[in-house]
């Protein structure tokens, strides 16, 4: 039976890193007779460009009845005096909240040949795999009210904070059944001692820690958390937390490899889940094929892994990247660590040569 995948390169780099992942899909497909089917559509700035709408609704269709969708990046200064509702991120958000992505998954893992890339001291990030479990759909990104309005003659910006059991129920059930298969320990991460929507977090999560007897559950404050992480961030195995708190800490996680670039995720939920690098649209070196792809191609894994259900695809492209890393091959971006640097393509086309000699 057919697969359909859609692609939403985006803006910047986007689009280059998303056509060097068409080359491993094809391959792929190919190899095991999976009939993956992709088509491509238009999202963020280059959407506005085209049609003036962040994302239109012939392509939120098109998501909802794909098998999967995958996403380059959006946005750019291009955009950025854009009134909100035309700005290039709308996209994003409309994408998690129809499709009802409200578990967004962003591993971190130190791969031992680039140890010495981070820049904390290798010893620090020697052995780091983590799994950043961020709830997607809710908190000041979505809560209401939410805007700019004028207040006794000046403006006031309102966000708001907002979490319900239910939404913690589910994040919370999604980190521990993924903790069972990794080293069974969960980190809540919250502002518990101020936010009363954290106070709600942390009496959720106990509750439904009482289910995973064999999950060894820490709390956290997420102050604590982003200084742990530089500290001694081998302590952690799968972190929980809400949707600000995520973004920034898996970002900051992000550099314990080396480089943003390097780090895949994937937005699951009700559907069709969407794979991305947790990467901007780097607009400064777009066009330029020198953008780091292999967080992209990452991601292609874990689509393989949550959507088409193919394990040993999956496997296979993790194995390829680490193969080509360990043979001292790299990015611009990560160019005084690598005994050759590729361009965007080249690494396209290295991991896709290493696939067919495996």
């Amino acid at each position: 039976m057919s697969k359909k995948v859609v692609l939403l390169p985006g803006d910047g780099i986007g689009v280059e890193v998303v056509k060097e992942a068409e080359k491993i899909i094809s391959y792929i497909s190919k190899r095991y007779d999976l009939d993956i089917q992709t088509e491509s559509h238009l999202a963020g700035g280059a959407s506005l460009d085209a049609h003036d709408i962040p994302i239109k609704d012939e392509v939120i269709a098109a998501c909802m009845q794909a098998d999967a969708v995958l996403l380059g990046a959006v946005g750019g200064p291009k955009w950025d005096n854009n009134p909100s509702e035309k700005r290039p991120e709308k996209a994003l958000l409309r994408l998690r909240k129809d499709l009802g992505l409200y578990n967004n998954l962003r591993p971190v893992t130190v791969f031992p040949s680039l140890k010495d890339a981070s820049p904390l001291r290798p010893e620090v990030v020697d052995g780091v795999n983590l799994l950043v479990v961020r709830e997607l759909t809710g908190g000041l990104y979505f809560g209401q009210p939410k805007g700019i309005t004028e207040v006794d003659g000046e403006e006031v910006g309102v966000d708001t904070m907002r979490y319900s059991v239910s939404e913690i129920e589910r994040i919370t059930r999604a980190a521990f059944e993924a903790a069972l298969c990794r080293r069974k320990k969960v980190t809540s991460v919250d502002k518990a001692n101020i936010l009363a929507s954290s106070q709600l977090w942390r009496k959720t999560v106990i509750r439904i820690a009482e289910d995973y007897p064999d999950i060894d559950l820490e709390h956290m404050l997420v102050d604590n958390c982003a200084m742990q992480l530089i500290r001694n961030p081998s302590q952690f195995d799968v972190i929980l937390t809400e949707n600000m708190f995520g973004d920034i800490l898996s970002d900051e996680a992000a550099m314990l490899t080396g480089s943003i670039g390097m780090l895949p995720s994937a937005s699951l939920g009700e559907g069709t889940g969407m794979y991305e690098p947790v990467h901007g649209s780097a607009p400064d070196i777009a066009g330029q094929n020198i953008a780091n792809p292999l967080a992209t191609l990452a991601s292609v894994a874990l689509m393989f892994r949550y959507s088409l259900d193919h394990e040993k695809a999956a496997s296979d492209i993790e194995a390829s990247i680490n193969n080509v890393l360990n043979a001292g091959f790299n990015c611009k971006d990560m160019s005084r660590h690598a005994r050759e640097v590729l361009s965007t393509s080249q690494m396209g086309d290295k991991i896709l040569a290493t696939l067919k000699d495996a």
